[in-house]
């Protein structure tokens, strides 16, 4: 089927513009070419639940009791190779007050102290315990991509090699108006935004960056904004590998039934991250003897996933979440509209769904305090001041 066939087929048809220069009408006929039109004739949809229950974490005392084993295990995978980390990194600063990406804003005090500086020196902690460096793999934006290698280029890679690191770029999807219309931001230039944090795999493998690295087996995901994750730590490499599970998660006990954090359950016998939204309040504040809240397992994005599994998983469809967003566009008639209210879908996959289709999923129980210092907001609850104290409390110069 060529272009004009598609277009015509899918109601797409105000996106041929011949009065384009013939390279640019190329490549942006290309582009329209490689979009998969019958995903974005998809709705929002409420998905159908099953039975939820609650999983129970490896706690701090069983890691305590069996940590020489989990830590050997650990420090034998990550000393041969077998681990590799990715760093999520596709998010601008905005609501920092940052106008690049968002592991370039400055932490520091006294000093200065980038987002991305502290996550290098976590990982290097990792490679001093373990005697060897891990690959690093940096998933940017269209956005922030060339910001992102420049940044690392002028602090000098933080002093980790600079041939253990690559960047890849997320893939993007294109927005819709509320007909299915593709949105356009300019002549020859779709809306596109990125396909969440469900699509690393995908972006990761079409990039190829894993040829220079054939020992690796298994991947550790993370999440730019969290200062305090531990990296390709050891004691839960160990872990995970030793369970046989196909990935492990970190979690920490949520601080209080409403905190808004992901909670890991089982849902027909399978791991499945349940939004705190989703919990009735029934299970949100249902509590064990000891006092524990029965759905605590909060999830903090540090996921470890074996790489045959994910190879599995790749071949699976994974689902598209459509959400409704207030999308800039220009109309017809040429003019660039901010809107004012919610005009469109955006099409984004999750990483929460790739653990329910691993199929087995290890709950790593971490100390709050020492590995979940989140940056979301300027100031208050999960902001850079709130991380300034924990990374104080943990010893982190500022």
């Amino acid at each position: 089927m060529d272009l004009i066939e598609k277009l015509t087929k899918y109601g797409q048809t105000h996106l041929l513009d011949d009065t384009l220069p013939a390279a640019e009408r190329e490549a942006y006929y290309r582009l329209l070419d490689s979009f998969d039109y019958e995903l974005l004739r998809r709705r929002p949809s409420l998905p159908e639940r099953g039975k939820i229950e609650p999983v129970e974490p490896v706690t701090q005392a069983e890691i305590a009791r069996a940590r020489a084993e989990y830590l050997a295990e650990g420090k034998r995978a990550v000393g041969s190779g077998e681990v590799a980390a990715v760093l999520l990194a596709g998010g601008q600063g905005t609501r920092l007050g940052a106008d690049g990406p968002k592991g370039t804003v400055d932490i520091g005090i006294t000093r200065p102290l980038y987002i991305f500086g502290q996550l290098i020196e976590n990982l290097k902690g990792t490679c001093e315990v373990c005697g060897a460096f891990v690959p690093l793999f940096v998933m940017t934006s269209a956005e922030n991509d060339e910001i992102t290698r420049a940044f690392f280029k002028r602090h000098a890679f933080f002093g980790y090699p600079e041939s253990f690191v690559r960047f890849f770029v997320q893939e993007m999807l294109p927005s819709v108006d509320f007909e299915g219309k593709i949105l356009l931001q300019g002549r020859g230039k779709p809306v596109l935004s990125p396909n969440g944090n469900g699509g690393w795999y995908r972006s990761l493998t079409k990039a190829d960056v894993l040829r220079d690295f054939p020992a690796v087996r298994w991947l550790n995901v993370f999440a730019v904004d969290n200062v305090l994750q531990r990296i390709a730590d050891p004691l839960f490499v160990g872990a995970t590998l030793l369970s046989g599970c196909a990935c492990g998660a970190k979690v920490v006990p949520k601080a209080s039934p409403e905190e808004r954090v992901g909670v890991l359950c089982l849902e027909d016998g399978l791991p499945s991250v349940i939004e705190y939204y989703e919990l009735s309040p029934q299970m949100a504040n249902a509590r064990e003897r000891d006092g524990r809240l029965t759905y605590g397992s909060g999830v903090i994005l540090n996921y470890l996933f074996s790489r045959s599994k994910l190879e599995t998983i790749a071949d699976k469809e994974i689902p598209v979440h459509i959400v409704k967003k207030k999308i800039p566009y220009m109309n017809e008639r040429g003019e660039f509209i901010i809107p004012a209210e919610e005009n469109g879908y955006k099409f984004e996959t999750l990483i929460l769904d790739m653990v329910r289709l691993a199929g087995s999923c290890l709950p790593f129980e971490v100390v709050r305090e020492r590995e979940f210092a989140p940056i979301k907001n300027r100031t208050g609850k999960d902001s850079i001041e709130s991380a300034r104290a924990l990374l104080e409390f943990n010893g982190v110069k500022l």
